[in-house]
């Protein structure tokens, strides 16, 4: 009965479409009150929680990503791109994968990846007769890999939930995205074979040498983070904060889009959505601690080894209810509110939390191109303004690229395990 009243107010504070950061807050003090614990508690873990250095890398991570975003680096990776693969029939839309593949080994962000192709991309495949649903689908879908690739925000958050590595994570996501993008170039090739869309005029090899020489230095900012936090020189707080000071050099310095007066406004911006985040996540700590104190976890593991549920059978379940969330909650919100109760019974199973990032990971993509609230799809239909059907249109066939990716990823674990597994050896 203590949790029926709490749980009551959460399905009508969503329901009511109340911010996901305020279900939770008040979820929580409802939880501990009604309880009889003191509210002190509750304020004290959520200090405890929030003091961890992981989260620090969040708002560097995301002042990074808005750099990158405006500073004329993804600019110079589109040229890189193009000298390389544009020559192929859809040659455009093959470039855009490919640079989202590396903007995103920068960015950690979906939404940033998609914004900073779509300024780009937009304008190029227009001029060059692009169908508008395939061209919003091509990027909307490939802005996703932000998330996946390392490093990623969701992964941060959910290693600080769950007590995971880090670095284990990152690796975890590089083979899956690699898989994701080579399944959006195989899309793209058999829709520009059918519609036999354009391709671009082959480089010089002045203009070829050109295009990667002023590339160079945006490809460096990959290599000086991801290469920092596996050889063991900086943490990944240390590796976001590097990662934000190398973006704002390259971009004012080299590239000269910025200069050092637009860094405040920047900045500023960042720590605004960096600070949506980190209220979410303080809330979430404090229902997952409730949760916690009312066994509600320890009766969830119980059921399921009751029960006799198979690991397979518990992640088709996963699955279904994962996307199902993704057509109403964003990214942080589906994270938050389901690993106090699934993460738990994990080891009841035998499913690898590393295996199992990933597959939420790749959930979460989904979720980001499924209506009514898929942030992707918004993005870009405010960006190219046109309506929001019109994306959709375009992702289809992106979208049933990414569920095969889904089952690969949950059926062969080894997909997501090999890489952490061979750099830092098995988990116990």
């Amino acid at each position: 009965m203590i949790a029926l009243t709490p749980v009551a107010v959460f399905l009508t504070l969503l329901v009511a479409g109340a911010p996901i950061f305020l279900v939770l807050g008040i979820v929580a003090a409802l939880g501990y009150y009604s309880s009889g614990q003191p509210m002190i508690g509750l304020a004290q873990k959520i200090v405890d929680e929030m003091n961890s250095a992981t989260l620090v890398s969040v708002p560097m991570f995301v002042i990074a990503a808005r750099i990158m975003d405006s500073g004329g680096i993804a600019r110079a990776l589109i040229s890189a791109a193009n000298a390389w693969v544009g020559q192929a029939r859809g040659g455009l839309a093959i470039v855009c994968v490919a640079t989202c593949t590396i903007f995103a080994a920068i960015s950690g962000s979906s939404v940033a990846t998609a914004m900073a192709m779509a300024v780009i991309i937009v304008p190029a495949m227009a001029s060059r007769n692009y169908p508008t649903p395939f061209t919003l689908g091509v990027i909307g879908s490939s802005g996703t890999l932000g998330i996946l690739i390392p490093p990623s925000l969701p992964m941060i958050v959910y290693a600080v939930i769950t007590d995971t590595s880090v670095p284990r994570l990152f690796l975890a996501g590089v083979l899956p995205g690699l898989l994701q993008a080579g399944l959006f170039v195989t899309v793209i090739m058999v829709i520009a074979r059918r519609g036999n869309l354009p391709r671009e005029p082959r480089p010089s090899l002045s203009e070829f040498l050109r295009a990667n020489v002023v590339a160079f230095p945006a490809l460096l900012l990959p290599v000086i983070v991801l290469g920092g936090i596996y050889s063991g020189y900086i943490t990944v707080s240390e590796a976001a904060g590097v990662s934000a000071i190398a973006a704002s050099v390259i971009a004012v310095c080299i590239y000269r889009e910025l200069n050092w007066r637009d860094l405040p406004r920047i900045v500023t911006e960042s720590i605004r959505t960096s600070a949506t985040i980190m209220v979410i996540v303080a809330m979430a700590f404090g229902m997952s601690h409730w949760i916690t104190e009312t066994g509600v976890t320890r009766a969830l593991v119980n059921w399921v080894n009751d029960s006799n549920l198979s690991s397979w059978q518990f992640l088709l379940a996963i699955n279904v209810l994962l996307l199902l969330l993704g057509m109403i909650l964003e990214t942080f919100a589906i994270l938050l509110l389901t690993l106090p109760l699934i993460a738990p019974i994990l080891p009841a199973l035998g499913i690898d939390p590393v295996h199992f990032a990933i597959l939420m990971i790749v959930n979460m993509e989904l979720g980001l191109l499924t209506p009514p609230i898929g942030l992707n799809l918004f993005v870009l239909a405010s960006t190219a303004k046109v309506p929001v059907a019109t994306v959709v249109r375009g992702v289809l066939p992106f979208f049933g690229a990414m569920f095969v990716l889904l089952m690969i990823v949950t059926y062969v674990p080894a997909l997501s395990t090999f890489l952490p597994n061979l750099v830092y050896g098995v988990t116990p």
